[in-house]
């Protein structure tokens, strides 16, 4: 059966808003896997998400401490209907992230990774595909805050598609 996904990553909660943005969390709370590729900020959008999506999985990233690096790995590995991801938080500078990754994820289909707040969708030469779901809260140089949907079905992934949110001003 179709496994729907949302990609999140650098929410930034509370620090860059006061929280998710309404239409993505309609996304999450239809969506059968949520995925949060780190930099969450504060427990309590991890306890939000564990208890508003049916299934979740997430790393830390380089602003999440205590309790969320006790809560939550580095790299967290998942198959969803054939689809072998790896999630991640930080891959290193974007010269050369395809080989990088290609060689550091051999055995996964796809590698999702935030950090840079900047959305991201290449294929490696081995096939690897890479995605960032940029920032729904912290868009930096980008024009919008973003996320990512996709299914997952018998091995492929389909249907990606990259959510343009409000530009909300900033918070003081």
């Amino acid at each position: 059966m179709p496994v729907s996904v949302v990609f999140v990553s650098d929410t930034h909660v509370p620090k860059r808003a006061r929280d998710l943005p309404g239409p993505l969390w309609d996304r999450i709370e239809a969506a059968d896997v949520v995925v949060h590729a780190g930099d969450w900020v504060d427990v309590a959008l991890l306890d939000d998400l564990t208890q508003r999506s049916q299934r979740l999985v997430g790393v830390y990233g380089n602003n999440d401490h205590g309790v969320l690096r006790e809560r939550l790995p580095e790299v967290a590995r998942v198959e969803l209907d054939g689809v072998r991801f790896a999630v991640v938080h930080e891959t290193g500078d974007a010269k050369g992230r395809e080989q990088r990754c290609a060689a550091a994820f051999p055995d996964v289909d796809v590698l999702v990774f935030g950090h840079s707040h900047i959305p991201w969708d290449t294929t490696a030469a081995t096939g690897l595909r890479l995605l960032n779901p940029g920032s729904p809260t912290d868009r930096r140089r980008q024009p919008f805050p973003t996320y990512l949907t996709a299914t997952a079905e018998a091995g492929q992934l389909r249907d990606v598609v990259l959510h343009r949110l409000p530009v909300r001003p900033p918070r003081r």
